[in-house]
């Protein structure tokens, strides 16, 4: 597992860190029962302050995605295996949307328009 982040992107480090973990579970990398470094450790390997790791790990589990268990540390939740089964149809609609000319930021609004 390899969470990216980019300092100077306006998107706050923390988000940049949860997005990249979803990433590695919708891609197949991350399934149910891995566990993801420790909040210490990923935050001295990216350079950011251990809060911004913890509040990242809180937003997943918040999202159902990990599990914080107290001396276990974060592990991908089993509710996390829908998102990868997912990631077909997701690919489908993008490819579709492009097909019929919807730029990325259009198909965005079009499926937050559409939430239930």
């Amino acid at each position: 597992m390899l969470i990216r982040i980019d300092p100077d992107s306006a998107r706050p480090l923390f988000d940049q860190v949860a997005a990249s973990v979803r990433a590695d579970v919708l891609a197949g990398r991350l399934t149910p029962g891995d566990r993801l470094p420790s909040a210490r450790e990923l935050a001295d390997a990216l350079e950011i302050n251990l809060h911004t790791v913890l509040r990242a790990y809180q937003q997943l589990r918040d999202e159902g995605l990990i599990d914080l268990r107290r001396g276990r540390g974060a592990v991908v939740s089993p509710a996390a295996a829908p998102l990868a089964e997912l990631s077909h149809d997701i690919a489908a609609l993008v490819a579709r949307a492009a097909s019929l000319g919807l730029s990325p930021p259009t198909l965005a609004a079009l499926i937050k328009e559409t939430e239930a």
